[in-house]
């Protein structure tokens, strides 16, 4: 099961797996705190393609298939299907730092590893 969380939000006993990712580590989080499992940073989108989505929505739909022509390469893929196989087994909690949760990286990667069969929609979270 994949749900999607900001980073910010507390640290849940159902997280399960926490993956981190963003490239950037997020502003006053500390690492103890975050207690992540993973910062996946190679499933984050690039500078150059975070810089010009900047969370409009109007380029949605563009920075969804921007992202996914990013991640087709070996090591992104790699990557994914462990989450994927990891998510079949049990929870994995993406982390995210934006305050556009429906228009993140973390709700598009999940929108991807949907096609691995791994996502399910939990406590409220995408």
């Amino acid at each position: 099961m994949i749900v999607t969380k900001r980073i910010y939000e507390p640290v849940g006993e159902r997280d399960g797996y926490r993956v981190l990712i963003d490239r950037l580590w997020p502003r006053g989080v500390s690492k103890t705190a975050a207690r992540l499992d993973e910062w996946a940073k190679a499933l984050a989108p690039s500078n150059e393609l975070r810089k010009w989505y900047e969370h409009d929505p109007a380029k949605w739909e563009e920075f969804q298939r921007r992202y996914a022509q990013e991640l087709d390469n070996p090591e992104s893929q790699a990557v994914l299907d462990t989450l994927a196989k990891r998510a079949r087994r049990g929870r994995v909690t993406l982390l995210y730092s934006t305050r556009e949760a429906t228009i993140s990286n973390a709700e598009a990667l999940a929108h991807m590893l949907e096609a691995h069969g791994a996502r399910a929609h939990a406590s409220g979270h995408r």
